[in-house]
């Protein structure tokens, strides 16, 4: 990972809601006025969502007094606490730019029929400069392991081929005793 990219990388939300053209939702932005802070709900339909990584954002329509309004928020700001789905409309295209021309009714989307109102997330960070780190260390445990893990089995196996020949030995001095004591005994 260069450098750009892993301050980047820091910045980034570590989940970010699904945002799909077309659906109505509640974005609840953090306001600083003075020394106090509130959160103001901008409520509005999606009408274009682009960019990548740290540099995505949304904008989001809606009609206030008669007079129609956009804000384009970044994704991963920080002043965005939260944006909560509100309805899922139906969009054939990437970008709402006709809506500017309606009014009234006109300028929203269909509702999709019997679709389910879900926050869902999507978890962006999945792997840091450290976690590569400890992947690969973990990689090297792993490798290491393995290698004395071999090294035990073949230990092991000569340890029994050791055993087996000590064995057959035993079972082959046993079985000369026995053919000694026979012999004494037919002897006598």
């Amino acid at each position: 990972m260069d450098i750009i990219k892993s301050i980047e990388h820091e910045h980034l939300k570590d989940k970010i809601p699904e945002l799909k053209v077309g659906n109505t939702v509640k974005v609840h932005i953090r306001i600083k006025e003075g020394n106090k802070e509130r959160i103001q709900i901008f409520e509005g339909i999606i009408i274009r969502v682009q960019g990548t990584g740290i540099n995505k954002t949304f904008t989001v329509r809606k009609t206030s007094y008669g007079v129609g309004v956009e804000k384009t928020f970044l994704v991963h700001s920080p002043l965005v606490e939260k944006v909560e789905l509100v309805r899922v409309g139906k969009a054939r295209r990437a970008k709402l730019f006709y809506l500017r021309n309606r009014i009234g009714k006109a300028a929203k989307t269909k509702e999709v029929v019997g679709a389910r109102i879900e926050d869902k997330e999507i978890e962006v960070k999945g792997t840091t400069v450290e976690d590569v780190k400890a992947e690969e260390e973990k990689e090297k445990v792993k490798v290491e392991a393995a290698e004395v893990k071999e090294e035990v089995k073949a230990e092991a196996t000569e340890v029994k081929e050791e055993a087996k020949a000590e064995a057959t030995e035993v079972k082959e001095e046993a079985k000369a005793e026995a053919t000694e004591v026979k012999k004494e005994n037919k002897t006598e």
